[in-house]
């Protein structure tokens, strides 16, 4: 079986963060800088929330706030939905889909381990299914 520890052995488990008293300009100049749709916030080192694409949309755009002023700690989501690097990844895939979420932080024994998006979830699952038909074809095609 498939885990979150899987994903992030492949993509790497590179932590990209602000603080709760960065301004939402920086933390959206850092995601596009990046090219991420969130970052985690950390406080004192722990998890305070993750500040995502749809937190500037609808807490930032929708309520004609100054990215320049407003503050992240403001802004961003705190009823985090998180996973272990032991979860399945069908398992993530479900949550996902379930609640309408794109990011995961990943909470390990000793904290904080990375972030798992929809994308790399559908990316190791793409790659399994290729990997399982080029097997499959050898299979039926090689041995005689």
């Amino acid at each position: 079986m498939d885990i979150v520890r899987d994903i992030l052995a492949r993509k790497g488990s590179e932590i990209v963060s602000v603080a709760p008293t960065d301004t939402v300009l920086k933390a959206a100049r850092l995601m596009n800088d990046r090219g991420i749709g969130s970052v985690l916030v950390l406080e004192g080192g722990k998890l305070a929330g993750i500040f995502t694409e749809r937190d500037v949309l609808r807490r930032v755009v929708a309520e004609q706030r100054d990215p320049s002023t407003a503050l992240v700690r403001d802004v961003m989501t705190t009823s985090l939905i998180t996973c272990q690097p032991e979860t399945p990844i069908e398992e993530c895939a479900a949550v996902m889909t379930g609640r309408r979420i794109r990011h995961l932080p990943v909470l390990g024994p000793d904290g904080l381990c990375g972030v798992v998006t929809s994308g790399d979830v559908l990316a190791y699952q793409l790659a399994d299914r290729e990997a399982t038909i080029k097997y499959l074809n050898s299979y039926i095609y090689d041995v005689r």
